[in-house]
């Protein structure tokens, strides 16, 4: 593998993972170091579905929308290093651990997740990634999560 960081743009992300509207929560993914790390990009707007109830009057992103933000940043990661471009490539939670929740996340934001590997390599279903959301800096979240790639041979 080069030195040469990688990056996925929505049209990319799109063809590694089948999240779609309204559920497809990562905009951009950059910084891709292989299989150990890449931040992916989230722009926070009012027309998302689930301001409409959390809250009225007060928009806030739930916190299992960010983790699930950074889960798919950790599959495109994975998807853009192993070329599973339109693969068909399926991503399932085992586990989230160790998580907190430190600012809320509101439309206008623009939430940074890095994630990195903590285990897993080519060819393993079962992975295991860190992850930090932050907002201009500030940490809005973190969490383990453990996940079981379906990658097609």
């Amino acid at each position: 593998m080069s030195d040469t960081l990688l990056s996925a743009d929505i049209q990319l992300i799109q063809r590694i993972i089948p999240h779609r509207y309204p559920f497809l929560l990562v905009d951009r993914v950059e910084e891709i170091d292989g299989t150990k790390s890449g931040v992916g990009i989230k722009n926070v707007t009012m027309n998302e579905p689930h301001f409409q109830g959390h809250f009225p009057g007060l928009p806030i992103m739930p916190g299992v929308t960010i983790i699930e933000a950074m889960a798919q940043t950790a599959a495109v990661m994975v998807g853009t290093s192993l070329d599973m471009a339109d693969k068909e490539m399926k991503v399932y939670f085992m586990a989230i651990d160790k998580c907190k929740f430190r600012r809320k996340v509101v439309p206008g934001d623009q939430l940074r997740m890095r994630v990195t590997t903590v285990r897993g390599k080519p060819g393993g279903k079962v992975w295991k990634f860190a992850g930090v959301a932050e907002v201009e800096g500030d940490m809005a979240a973190e969490v383990e999560f453990t996940a079981m790639m379906d990658l097609p041979a």
